[in-house]
């Protein structure tokens, strides 16, 4: 990596220190102050490069300033950047066809944020429940999964069942019904008359990269198909190639009625999230009833245009699938050597270290040291979700510090 002598006039230590008294205290980030990227490294204020295995949970599939996106940019910063939505731009019509016709649905409601994206989906599926299946006024429910994460606004984290998310921030939002991730008997006995829909991440990632059963996804289509209720997928780290295809979905071969898209669709430059649906879903909206002042706006619509481009060739989808495997037989060799158990699709892995060699953030911290960043959850698992870009070469290279790591102790 190229780059330019750190403008920074304080070290990585003062930096951090400058934040205390100045930020919420809303994150935990590992002691590494990051001044500049390209692919899948960066640097901090003082050069040290570190290899990025996080990718900002999903955001950076493409790597930090991929060329084509950065040119998008650059050339949208040039014409047009905000109108609102009382008015129309340019990018906005060709960024919505492009999407919709990705995912294989219809329509599209662009927002900024993952959360925005999800939020915008519980109000279009009670709506929908309303307008078009007939639940009396206000009575619409929402099945979900234990363990999820959605995002952290009031009403996301009402249907969290993560204490450190909820904890403080009461009264929740009624109108949820929290059932077991992967237990297809317990989803369909919690939908009646009132549901609305079911909202899942195909693959849960906060909680740990957790798969569910091969079926299951198939299991979720038909008993929403059924039971007459909507299928929303959470696709936001899960979607647009991190696992190998371009919606994680597609391993099973089901087409939801929602999908919710946002991190990558971003580029990694500026915030970029939608709702994407069968027409029926999101005509239930009309002017006045929701709005974004920089959804859909023409820098957003031009990079997430670029990033749409880039999957359609369906090379990265088959670069996360070929290096998927260097991933997992990297963390086979490593079962009884330090690591318990892993779960892993595509370039998304969750590891579970043995506890007695240290906690996740412990084991985060060594591999920081080595010039490795990845992101602890839970206990003592760690999450690897590198950008799609990687190279075998330092993808198993990642591997080899890990466990050199796991050998000696964190």
């Amino acid at each position: 990596m190229t780059v330019a002598p750190s403008r920074s006039l304080r070290s990585s230590a003062e930096l951090i220190r400058a934040e205390e008294p100045v930020l919420a205290h809303n994150y935990h980030p590992l002691p590494v102050v990051v001044a500049r990227a390209e692919g899948a490294w960066v640097e901090d204020v003082e050069g040290r490069r570190y290899l990025d295995m996080l990718a900002g949970y999903s955001a950076l599939n493409f790597g930090h300033r991929h060329p084509a996106l950065i040119e998008a940019a650059h050339r949208q910063l040039d014409q047009l950047t905000l109108t609102s939505r009382a008015f129309h731009n340019d990018r906005l019509a060709g960024f919505a066809e492009s999407l919709a016709a990705l995912t294989g649905l219809d329509m599209v409601l662009p927002m900024n944020t993952g959360a925005e994206a999800v939020e915008s989906a519980v109000k279009v599926a009670r709506k929908w429940a309303y307008d078009v299946k007939g639940v009396p006024a206000d009575r619409a429910t929402i099945v979900v999964a234990a363990d999820n994460f959605h995002g952290r606004t009031t009403t996301i984290v009402s249907f969290s069942t993560d204490e450190s998310a909820r904890a403080g921030f009461g009264p929740f939002t009624p109108g949820f019904r929290v059932v077991p991730y992967n237990d297809l008997a317990a989803l369909e006995a919690a939908i009646d008359e009132t549901t609305a829909a079911v909202l899942i991440e195909p693959i849960q990632g906060e909680a740990g990269v957790v798969i569910p059963d091969d079926g299951y996804l198939r299991g979720v289509r038909e008993v929403t198909r059924r039971t007459g209720c909507l299928f929303i997928a959470d696709e936001i780290q899960s979607g647009l190639g991190r696992t190998g295809r371009t919606l994680a979905v597609e391993h099973e071969d089901v087409v939801p009625d929602v999908v919710l898209l946002g991190k990558a669709l971003g580029g990694g430059i500026v915030p970029v999230s939608a709702v994407v649906a069968r027409r029926e879903v999101l005509q239930v909206l009309r002017p006045g009833e929701h709005g974004s002042t920089f959804g859909g706006n023409p820098l957003a619509a031009a990079v997430g245009s670029a990033v749409v481009e880039l999957l359609e060739t369906g090379e990265f989808q088959r670069r996360a699938e070929e290096a998927g495997v260097v991933l997992r037989d990297g963390l086979t060799a490593l079962v009884g050597k330090g690591v318990r158990s892993f779960r892993a699709r595509g370039l998304w892995a969750g590891v579970d270290i043995d506890p007695a060699i240290g906690t996740g953030r412990e084991i985060s911290e060594s591999l920081m040291r080595e010039g490795i960043l990845v992101k602890d959850t839970h206990g003592s698992t760690i999450r690897l979700a590198p950008p799609l870009t990687i190279t075998n070469e330092d993808l198993t290279m990642a591997l080899g510090t890990l466990e050199q790591i796991l050998r000696k102790g964190a």
